[in-house]
């Protein structure tokens, strides 16, 4: 962890929360905006902040590559590991939304895992599902869904996440990382029924 190297970006006013070796889950863009969701467990500031966080990019916000040079919003990419800091004044949205002031490009690798288990619970109002990967309750795992999740029916069809149901066997394709939080969290690239 190298605070140093967010100093030059950061005045002593700026209220900042400061992220390391998170992953990037999502990225989004509108207009001259980009929108990079985050998922992160080492944090600076983090007090009362969640595991995840909505950024908001613009032609403010510095962004360089592994190397220190200055990149576009275009070469963020799902999968990526990123060092941020971003405003403590976030929106009350589900992840929180904040105004990112620096990304750092940590790694490009797009590493992803499979789980296989059985849903034991779908909530569709936010957008996750919690699967089991065992009898015991404590290898439960909350799969975040997003928008360019793909779910796959029994018959390799694409459905919905509320024509999953508790009790489906499934197998998970997900980024290799997950929160500390109790369940841990990740993000679902892929959700396939297969019994």
């Amino acid at each position: 962890m190298d605070i140093d190297n967010f100093s030059p970006f950061l005045t002593p006013n700026q209220n900042a929360i400061r992220v390391f070796s998170a992953v990037i889950e999502e990225v989004s863009r509108e207009r001259n905006t980009t929108f990079v969701t985050i998922a992160y467990s080492d944090c600076i500031r983090c007090a009362g902040a969640t595991d995840s966080v909505r950024l908001v990019v613009n032609q403010d916000t510095v962004i360089q590559d592994e190397r220190g040079r200055n990149i576009r919003a275009s070469g963020l990419e799902r999968g990526m590991t990123v060092d941020a800091s971003f405003s403590s004044a976030m929106t009350r949205s589900i992840p929180p939304q904040a105004q990112a002031f620096f990304i750092r490009v940590t790694g490009r690798t797009n590493q992803t895992e499979t789980t296989t288990g059985r849903i034991v619970g779908v909530n569709t109002r936010n957008n996750f599902i919690l699967v089991m990967l065992g009898q015991n309750p404590s290898s439960a795992i909350r799969f975040n869904i997003s928008p360019d999740t793909v779910i796959l029916d029994l018959l390799g069809r694409r459905t919905r996440l509320s024509s999953l149901q508790p009790g489906f066997r499934v197998r998970v394709e997900h980024a290799s990382f997950m929160t500390a939080s109790i369940p841990p969290q990740t993000t679902a690239f892929t959700v396939r029924v297969i019994r």
